[in-house]
């Protein structure tokens, strides 16, 4: 049966709507991805900043609505297409500790990287992140006994602090902790991560981006 596409990514594979099409082959939706030739500053010409002020990536259309920020993407992605499978139901014990950590990325996790190893000083009691090893530490108790956040059930804010801690051990801006690694290792089996990987690895590879790095 023919479906319309109404999701549609404005995308380039550096930069983290490379996570947000990982994002939609879990909803299982079909979309489509628009290349945004940010080496060349298309993300900052007006057409793009009409849709995005910030003029930054990831920015998903879906009919009428504009959805930016990866987190909030993801979310909304999980709401209307995979609620009760990626997203408890608003009525569910667990959808507060779902949210919880699909804003604990975003929030906690990169600007207390970027505190870190940019040596920032400031009082920890003044600022949202609080200490780094507090952080690497509460982490460590988010992952658990896993396998995922919500223990059995898979959801989307794996995604998102997934995403955030394989990026942040990837290029060692976090511990690589046996904890984070192995659920790293679980989140590389997801198939709906492999094919992503696979989408981002070609388009890097047509465009010629994977001799420019």
């Amino acid at each position: 049966m023919f479906q319309r596409v109404t999701l549609r990514l404005l995308h380039h594979p550096f930069t983290r709507a490379a996570n947000v099409v990982w994002m939609l082959e879990e909803i299982e939706q079909p979309y489509e991805l628009e290349y945004v030739d940010v080496m060349g500053g298309q993300h900052k010409q007006p057409d793009f900043k009409a849709k995005n002020r910030m003029g930054k990536l990831p920015t998903l259309i879906d009919g009428d609505v504009v959805a930016t920020e990866s987190a909030a993407i993801a979310l909304y992605l999980a709401d209307r297409y995979a609620l009760g499978r990626l997203a408890p139901t608003p009525d569910s014990p667990d959808r507060a500790t779902y949210l919880r950590w699909a804003f604990y990325a975003p929030s906690v996790i990169e600007p207390g990287c970027a505190a870190n190893s940019s040596k920032w000083e400031f009082s920890p009691g003044s600022v949202g992140w609080g200490t780094y090893a507090e952080m690497l530490d509460t982490i460590s108790g988010a992952i658990g006994d896993g396998p995922w956040l919500l223990g059995e059930q898979f959801t989307m804010a794996d995604v998102v602090f997934g995403g955030t801690v394989r990026w942040m051990t990837q290029f060692g801006m976090l511990e690589r902790r046996p904890e984070y690694m192995s659920y790293v290792e679980r989140l590389n089996e997801r198939p709906a991560w492999l094919k992503a990987k696979a989408i981002n690895d070609r388009i890097a590879h047509e465009r010629g981006l994977d001799q420019k790095r």
